[in-house]
């Protein structure tokens, strides 16, 4: 009952719904941690997207200069830096041409 404090009716306070529904959630928040990475790298990528096309490449040529010049540099900072310093990012794509 001290796991489901804070639920709204029943769920609350009557021990077969409030087992139920702490069970359900321990099966939401085991299969939601796998699909927020899904989620984040799908961000990343739309954002690393955005930021090349205004360099006038598209992402799938982008990743695979980077490939090529051997850049290891991760989605997720790739992102960072087109949102954050996008003279940075600029220096990168330079790089990669």
């Amino acid at each position: 009952m001290k796991l489901t404090r804070g639920q709204f009716g029943r769920r609350k306070n009557v021990w077969t719904v409030a087992k139920n529904a702490f069970e359900k959630g321990q099966q939401y928040a085991y299969r939601d941690r796998r699909t927020k990475k899904r989620y984040f790298r799908s961000l990343w990528i739309q954002r690393i997207n955005a930021a090349v096309r205004e360099h006038d490449m598209s992402y799938s040529v982008f990743i695979g200069k980077l490939h090529e010049k051997n850049i290891e540099l991760s989605r997720k900072v790739l992102a960072d830096l087109a949102l954050n310093n996008p003279q940075a990012f600029k220096a990168i794509v330079d790089a990669v041409r």
